[in-house]
C-alpha cells in the first residue's frame, strides 16, 4: 500500500534531504556534521553531494527546496536536531493540509484527491487562530530589539484561517503595532481587524496556500542583508498602478 508516510519517504526526503546537505556543505558544515544533523550515512551524504537523487516534479522540488532552505537556516543558526525535525514535519502537513501535495500523491498511490484531502483536513477553531497569533505577538512585544523593525506607519502581524476567503477569515493586529520611547504596543488580535495585510495572506492563499501569516517591518539595507545573510529570499511587489 502507498500511504502517504510511504510516498514521503520515497519521494520526498531523498530529494528534501540532499537540499539540506547540499546548502550546509556549502556554509563549511562537515560531511559527518551533516549526517548526523540527518540521521543517514556519510556515505549517503556523499551520494547526495553527488547529485544522485531521485528528481520530484518540478513545482515540488520547488517547494521542497524552499523548505531546504528554512531548514538549512534553522540548523545554521543552531537550531536542534529535534526542532528541526518538527519543522520539516510541519511543512508537510501545510503542504498536504492545503491540497497541494494530494495532487501529486494522488498520482503516485492511485487515490483520489478528495480522499488525500479528507485525511488532512484540520479546520483549526478561530479561539485557537487568535490563541497562537497572540503568543507570537507576545513573543515580539517582549523583545527589545523589535521596536527598531517598525516603520512609521506601524507593523502589522496577520495569521489566517486555511484558505481564508476574505479579510474576515484573518486575524490581526486592531490599530496595528506603534512603538513609544522604545518599547512595543498593541492590542490583542482579532479578526478582520486588518485590511491590507489581511488582503496579502487572502491573495497569497491562491497561489502558496501554506503561507497563512505576515508581519510587515521596516525596509532598509541592513533588513536585506540580514534577510539575505539568513537564507532568505528578497523580492520586490509593486503597489498601485
Amino acid at each position: 500500500m502507498r500511504t502517504p508516510s510511504v510516498y514521503v519517504a520515497e519521494e520526498l526526503m531523498p530529494f528534501l534531504r540532499a537540499k539540506i546537505a547540499e546548502r550546509l556543505y556549502r556554509e563549511g558544515m562537515k560531511q559527518s556534521q551533516i549526517a548526523e544533523y540527518l540521521g543517514i550515512t556519510q556515505a549517503m551524504v556523499s551520494k547526495y553531494l553527488a547529485g544522485k537523487y531521485k528528481m520530484p516534479p518540478a513545482e515540488v522540488a520547488e517547494r521542497l527546496e524552499d523548505m531546504a532552505n528554512d531548514v538549512s537556516s534553522f540548523i545554521l543558526f543552531g537550531g536542534s536536531r529535534e526542532d528541526a525535525i518538527l519543522l520539516v514535519a510541519k511543512h508537510i502537513f501545510d503542504l498536504f493540509q492545503t491540497g497541494f501535495l494530494c495532487r501529486f500523491y494522488s498520482e503516485y498511490a492511485g487515490v483520489s484527491e478528495d480522499s488525500c484531502r479528507s485525511l488532512f483536513e484540520v479546520q483549526p477553531l478561530r479561539s485557537e487562530i487568535l490563541e497562537v497569533l497572540n503568543m507570537a505577538l507576545n513573543e515580539l512585544l517582549r523583545d527589545e530589539k523589535f521596536p527598531a523593525l517598525i516603520p512609521e506607519v506601524r507593523s502589522n502581524f496577520a495569521y489566517s484561517l486555511p484558505s481564508p476567503r476574505g479579510i474576515e477569515d484573518v486575524a490581526a493586529i486592531p490599530g496595528r503595532i506603534t512603538a513609544a520611547k522604545g518599547k512595543a504596543f498593541a492590542l490583542p488580535p482579532e479578526f478582520g481587524a486588518s485590511g491590507f495585510t489581511a488582503g496579502i495572506l487572502v491573495k497569497l492563499a491562491a497561489i502558496r496556500p501554506e503561507i497563512r501569516c505576515v508581519l510587515n517591518i521596516r525596509y532598509g539595507r541592513d533588513i536585506e542583508s540580514a534577510l539575505t545573510a539568513a537564507g532568505f529570499k528578497v523580492g520586490r511587489v509593486k503597489r498601485g498602478g
